[in-house]
């Protein structure tokens, strides 16, 4: 029986931290859950224990905590929050895998706050040289986790990281969550991928969409 990973996500009450929760409630995962709302986390339990009785789901007090007991951390917090929280699991993520989901976008979404030649996942990286940083879910929305199908086909769900053991990791994540995991290369392509990120955001400004969509790489 495959042995079951702790994954803990910090910022677990912000949308995509609660939507990315309950994606993956019904895997074989163990789920730490952190956010400053006590009484969020709580409700965020009771609904997936609602759904899924079986979901190993629990609180965590603090993010060095989550993070000591996971094999993988999630960071569900704004890019310019990352740093703040690097300097708290910096000792405890040692050698784990911890996944960038922020998107560095500036106070008027017409650019991103990282420089030309870097991204919020390889910043983070930085910050946690001996950790395994991989990007993933930063193109897709929370209202995407519920029905994670474009035209009858699962939304993709673009991957990146320079270990290849822990981006097959993540994409088994990924996976569990609903959507097609896509390997798109090394963390570099992060750049990429948080521009991508960026587009549809302003697509969807500018023509005052009321939806939200992800990706769908079509095959003919």
């Amino acid at each position: 029986m495959q042995t079951k990973q702790t994954i803990a996500i910090i910022g677990a009450t912000g949308n995509m931290g609660s939507a990315i929760a309950k994606g993956i409630s019904k895997g074989n995962y163990r789920l730490l859950l952190k956010g400053n709302d006590q009484a969020a986390l709580d409700a965020l339990v009771g609904d997936i224990k609602t759904k899924n009785a079986h979901a190993d789901v629990d609180t965590a007090v603090c993010p060095a905590d989550a993070s000591w007991e996971a094999d993988i951390i999630i960071l569900d917090v704004p890019f310019s929050a990352e740093a703040e929280i690097a300097a708290k699991i910096r000792e405890v993520a040692n050698q784990k895998i911890v996944i960038s989901i922020a998107n560095p976008l500036n106070e008027s979404y017409n650019g991103l706050t990282t420089a030309s030649d870097s991204s919020a996942a390889e910043e983070l990286q930085k910050l946690l040289p001996n950790s395994k940083v991989i990007k993933a879910f930063n193109t897709s929305f929370a209202a995407d986790f519920n029905s994670p199908v474009i035209d009858g086909k699962q939304s993709d769900a673009f991957i990146a990281g320079n270990d290849e053991e822990a981006v097959q990791i993540v994409s088994e994540i990924v996976a569990t969550a609903g959507f097609n995991p896509i390997a798109a290369g090394d963390l570099s392509v992060s750049r990429t991928l948080e521009n991508m990120q960026l587009l549809l955001i302003q697509l969807g400004m500018k023509n005052n969409y009321n939806w939200l969509a992800g990706w769908k790489i079509l095959h003919h």
